[in-house]
């Protein structure tokens, strides 16, 4: 039956032009790989079809866990602001998908609205109904972390059947919607219920074929003793081990991803190098976004292949006229049968097939004689775009790659630029200063700073940062908090603060605590008057 596939003598064709990966990404699946789908139904089985948005959208990071484990403080501790519609408490206050993204000027755009937009990559998410459309929006808000970047924050997952039906839509399509587009998801758990629902036990065997995007948090940490945590870590890892049915150990971070002071710092050490390691990863996402469009393109174009190879099997296994019915029951029956005789006519893979249960399901709605036989030119174009676009395309990717820069701002900093603060465990954080304002606030507070500066030996009138950083550690404030307060008080750069810097660091520290967010950028009412001529002040007179 699949003879043809062993030939060579293949139509030549004319290469397609493209000038970037993911034009032609765009151009291969749209061209050679949309029509293989449309002939078999592929779009009603397994994935709907793409669109030129889901090639040029940013990588999206998905968010998954249970109610008030710390999603929606997680996406405000890398952005270091709020966002439009943002709600955190105990209760599970997001009852809605919630797409953070980009743009000029801070917004909500509905559901609804954000599905019918042809620029943006959910259009396909129109086929959930309006039950879900209505519990779905885009938070827009202008923040450099999104410019790499978007984020999606999701309903706490539920425990009890009717929490789960009173949803009134597909929540598991919809996770398994979001999962196949993604560029990482994240399974966030919270260090005092680590229990894992039903629904959420659902959800996560959702995500089987994207694995290798799965990366676990053990969210609040700081509130339990180094020896609970050495508990709740091995606990959380017999439950994985449980839905995770890959071979490997899931990458667990650990830490407390919110700008509150730590309850317990015996493991601080541990939570910084954890989050340098997450924030790395994420880094990274938008340089390794065209391979992974690619490799997902692949992988799609490999099961497209084996599901009309099982397609017009069935095809070709019905009766012309009588016993039709029957033929088809048998047939569904015995469709791991039929997978064995396509892998061994084909040549293909056991893993390229859908997985059998589920298939055997979607097959009793359809009448197998409306099905199409096998057309090898729709197969031979696919496999065109596999042996040569493909590879041309992969030639490209590092020259993009050698262009693209990491993910910047927020809780990222500058990236990959050098830093003199002594809060960088690695060069991935930055700060900025400078903004006008009148006179200097930090006056009436200083004589009490000054106390603590004398005590540290300052020699030519300066403390240096490793001293610094053992009085400002005893705040118990996040490291990337103290970091960005090192950054705002060390007003000539040097890695060093004189007597009204560190007056200027310990304000900082003293309004935290207090609750207050840290600005972006220092008011000028905080500047000293004698180091208001500085250079890297300048540019805050305008303001």
């Amino acid at each position: 039956m699949f003879s043809w596939l062993r030939k060579d003598d293949r139509r030549k064709r004319e290469p397609m032009i493209f000038n970037t990966v993911n034009e032609g990404l765009w151009k291969c699946y749209n061209e050679k790989l949309k029509p293989l789908e449309t002939a078999y139904r592929f779009n009603d089985f397994h994935y709907p079809p793409m669109a030129s948005p889901d090639f040029e959208a940013r990588p999206m990071v998905l968010l998954l866990g249970q109610y008030s484990v710390g999603k929606t403080s997680f996406i405000r501790y890398l952005l270091e602001a709020d966002f439009p519609g943002m709600r955190i408490g105990p209760e599970p206050t997001t009852d809605r998908f919630v797409a953070v993204m980009h743009a000029e000027d801070d917004q909500v755009i509905p559901g609804n609205a954000l599905a019918a937009d042809p620029t943006k990559q959910f259009r396909t998410l129109q086929r959930f109904g309006n039950a879900f459309l209505q519990r779905f929006e885009c938070s827009a808000t202008n923040s450099p972390v999104l410019e790499g970047i978007t984020i999606i924050d999701t309903p706490g997952v539920l425990s009890g059947e009717k929490q789960r039906t009173a949803r009134g839509y597909d929540f598991e399509g919809v996770i398994e919607w979001f999962a196949q587009r993604s560029a990482m998801i994240v399974l966030l758990f919270d260090a005092h219920k680590l229990d894992i629902s039903d629904e959420f036990h659902r959800c996560i065997r959702g995500l089987k074929g994207n694995e290798e995007k799965i990366r676990i948090v053990l969210n609040k940490a700081d509130l339990v003793t180094p020896q609970q945590l050495m508990r709740v870590y091995g606990a959380l890892m017999w439950s994985l081990g449980k839905v995770l049915t890959t071979p490997e150990v899931a990458r667990v971070y650990v830490g407390s991803f919110w700008d509150r002071p730590l309850e317990k710092d015996d493991m601080r050490k541990l939570f910084e190098a954890e989050e340098q390691d997450l924030f790395k990863d994420i880094q990274q996402l938008q340089r390794r976004d065209a391979t992974r469009k690619m490799n997902d393109l692949i992988r799609r174009a490999r099961l497209a292949k084996v599901h009309s190879f099982v397609i017009s099997k069935l095809k070709n296994e019905m009766p012309s006229f009588f016993g039709k019915k029957s033929k088809q029951e048998a047939l569904i029956k015995d469709l791991k049968k039929v997978y064995d005789q396509v892998r061994r006519e084909a040549s293909v893979s056991t893993g390229d097939f859908p997985p059998l249960a589920r298939f055997q399901q979607q097959l009793n709605e359809y009448d197998f004689s409306t099905f199409s036989k096998l057309n090898p030119r729709l197969l031979e174009k696919v496999d065109d775009m596999m042996a040569t676009d493909i590879a041309r395309i992969m030639k490209m990717i590092p020259l993009e790659d050698d262009h693209s820069q990491v993910i910047t701002g927020g809780a990222f900093g500058r990236g990959e630029k050098e830093t003199t603060d002594p809060f960088s465990g690695d060069d991935i954080f930055s700060l900025r200063t400078g903004r006008d304002s009148e006179e200097w606030v930090v006056e009436q507070h200083k004589s009490d700073y000054d106390k603590v500066f004398f005590t540290l030996n300052p020699k030519d009138g300066k403390v240096t940062g490793l001293k610094a950083k053992d009085v400002m550690v005893q705040s118990k404030l996040p490291n990337s908090v103290l970091k960005k307060i090192w950054g705002l008080a060390d007003l000539d750069k040097d890695g060093q603060l004189n007597q009204d810097e560190f007056a200027i660091a310990m304000f900082l520290v003293d309004a935290k605590k207090e609750g207050h967010d840290l600005p972006d950028q220092l008011p000028f009412h905080l500047v000293p008057p004698d180091m208001r001529g500085l250079d890297d002040l300048d540019g805050n007179d305008d303001n």
